[in-house]
This record gives C-alpha cells, structure tokens and sequence, in this order.
C-alpha cells in the first residue's frame, strides 16, 4: 500500500502544482493517472516514487519492492553501442542477482529472446518498451509504475504490450501504477483511475470517470 494524505507540493517555494492530494494505492490496484499535459501527472509519480518529499501532508508506503519503467525517450541514447542482453546484465549485477540465466529467462518472459545480440538503438519502439519492463521485472517487484508506456508506440505493440500490463497485475498480482494520456487503454484495463485537474485529484471507477470527465469535453479529455 501506498497513501498519500492531504499531500501538497511546490518546486523552491512556488506556487503549489499539487494541492490536498489523497490517494490510497492497494494491493492488487491498476490505477491510471490521466490528466491533461502540465496537471502534474508526473510529479505525483515522483512522489510515489519517493524522489520528491510533499511540502506539507504525508506519504506511506508499505511496498517493499518498487520498480519504475519510464517513458522510451527518457533512457535510450540510440548512438550508445549496447545490446538488450548488457542492459538487463548490468541490471543484474546492481541488484546483485547471482543467477546469471536470469537475463534470458525475462527477455522470453516479454517475448524478446531472441533480441539478446540486438542493439538498442536499432529496436523498435514496442520491442524498447519490453525490454525495459524485463528490466523492471528483474527486481521481482510488487509495485510497477509505468510512465506513458505507449509514447512513440506503434498499435500493433500497444496491443501486445498492454495486455501483458495487464496479465502481470491479474496473474502475477503485482500492482500497476501508469501515467496515461492513452484513455482507451486506462479505461479497458484500470480497476481504477485518478484524474489530475486543476491542481487536485479524484479517484473514480473507468465507467465513472467515462460518465464525469469524457462525457462533459473537458479540453482535451477525450476516449478514442
């Protein structure tokens, strides 16, 4: 579990970007954050993530491991001359796993065995994506926090990789916690949603926040 209670938040003593935040986060949630670019999205995964501390309120966290995969542009230098199997192997050995078979048995578990020798700089946007969730999955995590992971995604990996999202948390009951400007994807595959809008948050059901927020056209809120 992670809680976040009347949570508040400023960069250097600003304006607050995130005001009177509650959100609980249980075992077993798939919780979609979804908001407009700019509501703070990602410094409320930040703050989950303990990376930044709230300026007032307080955060629990009861999760003991944490993994984070964050969007494709943010860790990929395409020039770097590494393979999928020397990013996952150096993974290991900072999380000091000895098992070295490791590194395949996670890439077959995304279905990228056979890209050990590829470069990642000649991956795709989809085949990138699960290698950094095999990363991820490396620390046998009981919490994954995803950051928009269909950004510069074809459809056809979107279809593969979301569903894969999904069996992780129903199947291998890990808690998923992703940023979404994909409304299709979070409404389909979240037990939850928390809408980031003017500085504050709600937590609501897909089929509510489908009645709530899609419903009324808020800017750029729409479902495709």
């Amino acid at each position: 579990m992670i809680e976040l209670q009347h949570v508040y938040f400023s960069y250097e003593r600003g304006p607050y970007l995130l005001e009177d935040i509650n959100l609980t986060i249980r075992n077993g949630d798939y919780i979609s954050i979804v908001g407009e670019n700019g509501s703070g999205k990602s410094t409320l995964v930040r703050l989950l993530l303990g990376l930044l501390s709230p300026v007032r309120g307080r955060i629990i966290r009861d999760f003991s491991r944490i993994a984070y995969v964050p969007q494709r542009f943010e860790t990929l230098n395409s020039q770097f001359p590494i393979t999928v199997g020397e990013v996952l192997n150096c993974y290991r050995k900072v999380l000091k796993i000895k098992e070295k078979n490791c590194v395949g048995r996670y890439l077959d578990l995304v279905k990228m065995g056979g890209f050990r020798e590829s470069l990642m700089g000649n991956l795709s946007g989809g085949q990138c994506q699960k290698v950094l969730i095999a990363r991820a999955l490396m620390g046998q995590p009981d919490l994954l926090i995803l950051d928009e992971p269909s950004t510069g995604i074809d459809v056809k990996s979107q279809s593969e990789i979301y569903p894969f999202i999904k069996q992780l948390n129903t199947e291998r009951g890990i808690t998923v916690v992703t940023v979404e400007h994909n409304l299709k994807a979070a409404v389909c595959n979240s037990t939850r949603m928390y809408h980031v809008f003017q500085r504050r948050g709600h937590l609501c059901s897909p089929e509510e926040y489908i009645r709530e927020y899609v419903s009324v056209n808020t800017g750029s809120e729409t479902y495709v």
